[in-house]
C-alpha cells in the first residue's frame, strides 16, 4: 500500500502538469531565442561603431604623424642652403668639414640623411659615407631642384621595393647656382609602428599607387591590385562569408581571407590618400561573449527545470551534475577570454596615448606651415605668368609680355611679405649689437606663434607701450628669448580649461618684460634654467630652452627670472639696460 502511494505521487499527471511543464519549457526556450536574437543585433551594432570609432581615431593619429614628419622635414632643405659653411665649401671646392658638419644637423634634425651634391650631380657630402663620390646628375631630386627656385618633394622606388621620400633645394651664392642640399625622411619608421597595431595601413599618392604599406608586396601596386594577392579561398572565404553574414555587417574588404572595415582619410600633401583595414574579428569575440553568458544563463535555468524534474531517479541526477560541470568549465573558459580581451584593451590604450605623444610639432616646422600653404597660390600663377610671357616672346610680342612680367613683380612682392616675417627669425644671429626696438621684435615673435597659439586654443593678452622701448642687442637672439619664453607658456596651460598668457611690456629703469601664464606654476625653481633640465613628458623637450635664454639675456647684460604667480601659474621676466631716444638715434649714426 504504502509503495502504490509512492507511485501515485510521483508519477506525474498526464492531464494538467504534462503539458504545463512541456509549455513552460517551450516559453523559456522561446524568451532565450528572442534574448539571443535581440542581444546579438544591438551589441553587433554598438560593438561595430566603437570598433570604427577607434579605427579612425588611430588614422587621424596616423595620418597627424605622417604630415608632421613631412612638414617638420620640408624646412630643412630651406635653413641648410642658407648655411655658410655648406656655400663657403661649393665654392672652395674644400669639403674637408662637410660631412661632419651635415652629421651633427642629422640628429638634432631627425632626418633619415642629408647629402650635399656639387652642380656636376657628385656627392661632396653626406652623413651615409657610403654615398660620398656616387653620381646623382640624372636623378628627379638633382634635376628638378636645379630648375626650381624652392624646396622640391620626390618620391621614387628603390630597387628593393621600399620607397625614398627627399627634399632638395637648390644652393646659390651671389645669385648662382653652386650646389644642391638632398634631405631624406624617414617615413619607413611609420611602417614598423603600424604593422605593431593595425591589421593593415596603406599610403597612395595621387595616382593611386601604395607608397607606405605594412605589407611590403603592396608597394608599387594599387590598392586593387594589393587585395587580390592574398584572396580568401575555399572554405576559410565561405566560414568568413557566413559569420559575416550571421552579424549582419557586410565586409568592406578581405584581406588574408578574413572580412575587414576599410576607413580612408585625405592626407592634406600632393593628393595622397591613407586607408586602414580593422578586422571584425574583436566584435565577434566580445558579441559572442556576451551571447555565451546568457545562453549559459537560460542553460542554468533549464537545468534547473529539468533537475527538479528529473530527481526523481538517480540516473538522472548523475547526468544533471555532469551538465553543470560542464557548464562550469565553459564559465571558466569564458572568464578567462574575458580577462585576456580586457588586457588587450588596455595595451592598445597605452599603445594609442604613446602615439599621440609623439605627434608634436617641431617648433620651426609649425611656423612655417602656414607661410608655405600660402606660397603655393602665388608660385603656381608666377609659372602660368612665365609660360604666357615665354610665348608671346617667340611670337613677337614684347609689350604685351611685360604685362605679364609685371604681375609676376606683383606676385613677388607678395611672396616678400607674407616670408618676410619667418626669415627674419630664421637667419642665424650673432650680429653686432645695435638698438632694438623691444615692442616690435615681441609683436614679431607672437606673429610667429600666431599658429600656434590658434591651434591650443589659447587666449593671449598684451601690453605694450606707445613709445618705443629701446634696448641694445641682437634682434634675432632677443626674439629667439620671447619665442622660447611663449612656447613655455603654451606648454604650460596644455590642460587648463582656458589657456590665457600676458605678455608686458614696461619702460622705467630696465626695459622689462613678463610673460605669464595659467597653468600649474613651477615647482623646482632652483633647477628651472640648468641644461637638460625639463619637466616635459619624453618626446617633448630636452630642457635647453631656458638654459639657451639664460645665456642670451645674460650676454645682453640682463637677467631672466622665474616665479609663480600668487594667483597661480608661472611668470618669467626679463629685464635690460634701457637706451633712451636720443642714445638710441647716437648708436644707429
Amino acid at each position: 500500500m504504502k509503495q502504490g502511494f509512492l507511485k501515485r505521487v510521483l508519477r506525474p499527471r498526464r492531464g494538467s502538469f504534462g503539458w504545463r511543464v512541456r509549455l513552460a519549457i517551450l516559453m523559456v526556450v522561446a524568451v532565450a531565442t528572442a534574448t539571443v536574437l535581440v542581444t546579438n543585433d544591438w551589441l553587433t551594432t554598438r560593438f561595430t561603431e566603437s570598433t570604427r570609432n577607434r579605427a579612425e581615431l588611430r588614422l587621424a593619429l596616423y595620418n597627424g604623424n605622417l604630415i608632421s614628419e613631412l612638414r617638420r622635414n620640408s624646412i630643412v632643405p630651406q635653413l641648410l642652403a642658407r648655411d655658410p659653411a655648406l656655400i663657403g665649401a661649393l665654392n672652395s671646392s674644400d669639403y674637408s668639414q662637410s660631412t661632419a658638419r651635415l652629421i651633427s644637423f642629422v640628429d638634432e634634425i631627425g632626418a633619415a640623411s642629408l647629402m650635399l651634391l656639387d652642380m656636376d650631380g657628385r656627392a661632396v657630402a653626406a652623413t651615409d659615407r657610403n654615398r660620398l663620390g656616387s653620381t646623382h646628375a640624372q636623378t628627379p631630386y638633382f634635376v628638378d631642384a636645379l630648375r626650381s627656385a624652392g624646396t622640391v618633394f620626390t618620391s621614387q622606388q628603390r630597387e628593393t621595393g621600399a620607397y625614398g621620400f627627399t627634399y632638395s633645394r637648390r644652393i646659390e651664392s651671389q645669385g648662382n647656382a653652386v650646389g644642391v642640399i638632398v634631405v631624406e625622411a624617414d617615413l619607413a619608421k611609420f611602417e614598423r609602428a603600424w604593422a605593431g597595431i593595425s591589421d593593415a595601413v596603406l599610403v597612395t599618392d595621387s595616382e593611386g599607387t601604395i607608397i607606405l604599406a605594412t605589407e611590403p608586396r603592396w608597394r608599387g601596386l594599387t590598392e586593387e591590385e594589393a587585395l587580390k594577392e592574398q584572396p580568401a579561398q575555399g572554405a576559410i572565404e565561405r566560414a568568413i562569408r557566413v559569420t559575416a553574414d550571421w552579424t549582419a555587417l557586410p565586409a568592406d574588404a578581405y584581406l588574408k581571407g578574413e572580412a575587414v572595415m576599410r576607413l580612408e582619410s585625405r592626407v592634406p600633401f600632393q593628393g595622397w590618400r591613407m586607408a586602414s583595414f580593422t578586422t571584425y574579428d574583436s566584435v565577434r569575440e566580445r558579441v559572442n561573449g556576451v551571447i555565451a553568458l546568457e545562453i549559459m544563463a537560460f542553460a542554468i535555468l533549464l537545468s534547473g527545470i529539468f533537475y527538479i524534474l528529473n530527481r526523481k531517479t538517480t540516473l538522472r541526477m548523475v547526468l544533471f551534475q555532469r551538465e553543470s560541470a560542464e557548464l562550469r568549465a565553459l564559465n571558466q573558459r569564458l572568464q578567462r577570454e574575458i580577462a585576456e580581451r580586457e588586457k588587450v584593451q588596455e595595451d592598445l590604450a597605452v599603445a594609442e596615448q604613446t602615439l599621440a605623444q609623439s605627434s608634436k610639432l617641431a617648433a620651426l616646422g609649425e611656423m612655417s606651415a602656414a607661410v608655405s600653404h600660402e606660397l603655393n597660390q602665388p608660385l603656381a600663377a608666377m609659372r602660368t605668368y612665365l609660360a604666357g610671357a615665354k610665348l608671346l616672346l617667340n611670337r613677337n610680342r614684347p609689350e604685351e609680355a611685360l604685362s605679364s612680367f609685371s604681375r609676376i613683380d606683383d606676385l613677388i612682392g607678395r611672396m616678400g611679405a607674407i616670408t618676410r616675417q619667418l626669415k627674419s627669425y630664421a637667419r642665424k644671429g650673432g650680429e653686432p649689437l645695435a638698438p632694438v626696438n623691444v615692442g616690435e621684435a615681441l609683436l614679431s615673435a607672437i606673429s610667429l606663434m600666431e599658429p600656434q597659439l590658434r591651434q591650443r586654443h589659447v587666449r593671449i593678452e598684451r601690453a605694450i607701450p606707445d613709445r618705443p622701448v629701446l634696448v641694445m642687442g641682437d634682434r634675432v637672439r632677443l626674439e629667439q628669448v620671447m619665442i622660447n619664453l611663449l612656447r613655455n607658456a603654451i606648454d604650460a596651460t596644455k590642460g587648463v580649461r582656458e589657456p590665457r598668457i600676458d605678455v608686458i611690456l614696461a619702460a622705467g629703469e630696465t626695459a622689462s618684460l613678463t610673460v605669464r601664464d595659467n597653468g600649474p606654476g613651477i615647482e623646482d625653481l632652483d633647477a628651472l634654467f640648468e641644461p637638460f633640465y625639463t619637466t616635459k613628458q619624453p618626446g617633448d623637450g630636452v630642457g635647453l630652452g631656458l638654459a639657451i635664454s639664460s645665456g642670451i639675456v645674460n650676454d645682453l647684460g640682463g637677467r631672466l627670472t622665474a616665479r609663480n604667480g600668487q594667483g597661480g601659474g608661472a611668470v618669467f621676466e626679463v629685464q635690460l639696460p634701457i637706451l633712451d631716444e636720443d642714445h638710441g638715434r647716437e648708436a644707429a649714426e
